[in-house]
């Protein structure tokens, strides 16, 4: 049996305060006090306790290296170039399946594996970037003195998130037909079907319209809309607690005057109010990341079947909505505001980027250019372009 990491993100927890009183100054040259490597990473995600979406993250790839080290009797020390390799093949690939891969199970669970499944190319560099992080903080606590990561001969493309434009997003005319779709509730709905309906439509709404990021909408509370000066503002927690004002849009407003209506709500939520926005089916408890995440990949997955009984002509716009996940609902939102001319600079504040290069990955308009630009060189001359000048 895999034995995960025996750490929480909770702020109160004993362990948690354990884990922060030895963190103290060694005398070996360490700069964290640890006895193992299980102990140096779990002080590392410590780091992260305030943020508990990305310690989550942060863990399970951290996790997954610590298992497979361990199954090969090896410690992080020994992690060199070629292992660094293997371990990507892994990642991709990880044998024997009945070992690391399996449904989702508590973390407690004899049940509980590593994986769902390989992961992706994007995926596995993912990981590779966060495992980058965490190699450059063990070498700056002293407790490794070497980092792998950096003989990668193709280190800025494999670790480099902002070296490329973003892919991962739906295409305006397929979002305008899932829209559509979101919007069209069956005839014979039962009271629980409607009420499911009308969160399913804010939640996408509240996606598009805002790009939070999935932990954020969970922990969404009403009074974290605020009026000032006759404008509707979102109070909304980042990664690392940032605190950040964004502005509510008219179309934002009414999907969520529509979401209280069904809640039984005043058409505005009040300063007072400091209830879930999005809600379990008892209308009054809220929701977690996880079951968000599963709520939004299900819609996906009904989604792509109605696009893919539509026609054939739709089975690739079928395949995207079936690889979408919640965060490309946020890719989405900041791309399309994008391309409706918002300006760079309001939107790296929407998206709550801390570099402006992050957020010009969203700007398509030059690759667009481009293409039609390069469109002009045919294998047919009379369906050139005419130009006289020299």
């Amino acid at each position: 049996m895999k034995k995960p990491l025996g750490v929480e993100p909770a702020s109160d927890s004993m362990q948690e305060a354990a884990l922060i009183e030895r963190a103290a100054p060694a005398m070996s040259g360490q700069l964290v006090e640890a006895g193992s490597d299980r102990e140096i990473v779990a002080a590392w995600l410590m780091e992260y306790r305030t943020s508990p979406q990305t310690f989550r993250q942060y863990r399970k790839e951290a996790e997954r290296l610590l298992l497979w080290l361990e199954d090969k009797g090896k410690r992080l020390a020994h992690l060199d170039r070629r292992a660094l390799d293997t371990f990507e093949e892994f990642l991709a690939d990880p044998r024997p399946a009945a070992e690391w891969i399996g449904p989702p199970s508590p973390r407690h669970s004899k049940a509980w594996r590593p994986f769902r499944k390989g992961l992706s190319a994007a995926s596995r560099r993912q990981a590779l970037v966060i495992l980058q992080t965490l190699f450059g903080w063990l070498i700056e606590a002293g407790w490794l003195s070497q980092n792998p990561f950096r003989l990668m001969r193709d280190k800025r493309r494999r670790l480099d998130n902002t070296s490329n434009a973003v892919e991962r997003y739906i295409e305006r005319p397929l979002w305008r037909w899932c829209w559509q779709q979101l919007n069209t509730l069956p005839t014979d709905a039962t009271v629980r079907a409607r009420y499911e309906f009308e969160r399913q439509r804010f939640v996408f709404a509240f996606a598009y319209l805002l790009a939070p990021r999935i932990s954020e909408m969970s922990h969404a509370r009403m009074n974290d809309f605020r009026m000032r000066e006759g404008q509707w503002w979102w109070q909304v927690a980042g990664k690392g607690g940032k605190r950040a004002s964004i502005p509510v849009p008219d179309a934002m407003m009414a999907a969520l005057r529509q979401w209280r209506d069904m809640l039984g709500l005043p058409a505005t939520p009040s300063p007072e109010e400091e209830t879930p926005v999005i809600r379990a089916l008892d209308g009054q408890r809220g929701v977690g990341d996880n079951q968000l995440y599963r709520m939004i990949k299900a819609t996906f997955e009904r989604l792509a079947q109605t696009r893919e009984y539509e026609n054939e002509s739709t089975s690739y716009e079928a395949q995207r909505l079936r690889q979408a996940t919640p965060h490309w609902l946020r890719h989405t939102a900041i791309t399309h505001q994008a391309q409706q001319g918002v300006e760079l600079r309001y939107l790296s504040r929407t998206a709550r980027h801390s570099r402006l290069e992050t957020t010009a990955r969203y700007l398509h308009a030059e690759t667009q250019e481009w293409h039609g630009q390069i469109n002009r060189h045919t294998l047919d001359p009379s369906d050139e372009p005419v130009d006289d000048t020299l």
